[in-house]
C-alpha cells in the first residue's frame, strides 16, 4: 500500500505539522493494525481513509490515529488527506468525509489551497485547574475555557505572545491530566507580520508533547478570538520551533480551516493487515 507524509498548514516542506496518510481500497482493516501503523509513523496523526459507495453522506471514510490512541477529530491530518486525494485525481472539488465527529468537509481549489468544514467547538470557562498552572510553569493565566467532547482541550490564556513562544511545559504533569490536552494562546503581538494571535497545543497523554499545528484547536480559537478582536475572520500562528498558519472564518455553529499542504515523502507499506 502506498503511504505518505504531507505537512499540513504550511505551503513548504518541514514546516506545518507532517501526517501520515494511507487510502485504503477497502474498508477498515482490525484496530490494532491500524494503531501499530501509527505507531511506526510516529508523528502527531496518520490517517486512514477509504472510498464509500456512491449516493451517500460522504465520499470517504477517515479514521486519525496518534502513536498511542484514535481520536473524534483532527484538522492537519484532514487537510493532508484531502491534498492527497487531489493530488492523485482520487477527488476534486468538495470531498466529504465521514467521521467519528460526523461529516466534515474539504473543498479544494486549484491553486492548492484547502478549506475544512468543521463544527465549532463550544467554550465554557472554567477555575484554572492547579496541575495545569503547575505543569505551566506558573506562568500568568489570564482565563481558561474547557471545549466541546469531540475536542476536549483546554484553552489557557496567557499574557502575551512572549509567554507563549517560551514556555517550558512539563510535559510528564500534563499527562496525568484527564483532558486531550491543554491550547496556550494570547493575542498576537504585532498583527501586521500577519496572523492575529498565537497558540500551541500540549498532547502528551495521546502519545504527542507538542503538536505543531492543531487543526481542531483552531475550531475552539476561532470563537474565542472573534469575540475578542471583534472580527469572524482571522489568521493563527501555531507552534514553537516549527510552525504553521490557520486561517478562520467563523460562521455560527461552523468554522472553516483554510491551508496549503505538501507531500514530503511518497513510499510503500510492506506490511499488509
Amino acid at each position: 500500500m502506498r503511504i505518505r507524509i504531507v505537512d499540513a498548514f504550511t505551503d513548504r516542506p518541514f514546516h506545518g505539522n507532517p501526517a501520515g496518510v494511507l487510502l485504503l481500497e477497502g474498508g477498515f482493516p482490525p484496530d490494532a493494525w491500524l494503531q501499530q501503523v501509527a505507531s511506526e509513523v510516529n508523528l502527531s496523526e496518520t490517517a486512514f481513509a477509504h472510498p464509500l459507495p456512491p449516493g451517500g453522506d460522504a465520499d470517504w471514510a477517515l479514521r486519525w490515529f496518534t502513536p498511542a490512541a484514535e481520536v473524534d477529530m483532527c484538522g492537519h491530518a484532514t487537510l493532508a488527506t484531502a491534498h492527497v486525494l487531489a493530488a492523485a485525481g482520487l477527488a476534486e472539488g468538495l470531498i466529504r468525509f465521514s467521521a467519528r465527529c460526523g461529516v466534515l468537509t474539504a473543498e479544494t481549489t486549484a491553486d492548492g489551497t484547502i478549506t475544512m468544514d468543521f463544527p465549532t467547538s463550544s467554550l465554557t470557562p472554567v477555575a484554572a485547574p492547579p496541575a495545569v498552572g503547575h505543569a505551566l510553569g506558573g506562568a500568568p493565566i489570564l482565563s481558561v475555557h474547557d471545549t466541546a467532547a469531540h475536542i476536549g482541550d483546554l484553552v489557557v490564556e496567557l499574557a502575551d505572545e512572549k509567554t507563549v513562544r517560551e514556555l517550558e511545559p512539563d510535559h510528564g504533569a500534563l499527562r496525568a491530566f484527564a483532558r486531550r490536552g491543554v491550547i496556550v494562546t494570547a493575542a498576537a503581538e504585532d498583527p501586521s507580520r500577519g496572523y492575529d494571535f498565537v497558540s500551541r497545543g500540549f498532547f502528551p497523554a495521546f502519545g504527542i508533547d507538542e503538536d505543531p499545528v492543531t487543526g481542531s484547536a483552531h475550531t475552539a480559537l476561532a470563537p474565542f478570538w472573534a469575540q475578542r478582536l471583534g472580527r469572524t475572520e482571522l489568521t493563527g500562528l501555531q507552534g514553537g520551533a516549527r510552525q504553521g498558519l490557520v486561517r478562520v472564518t467563523l460562521a455560527g455553529d461552523r468554522t472553516l480551516l483554510t491551508g496549503h499542504a505538501v507531500t514530503v515523502v511518497d513510499g510503500e507499506l510492506l506490511t499488509a493487515p
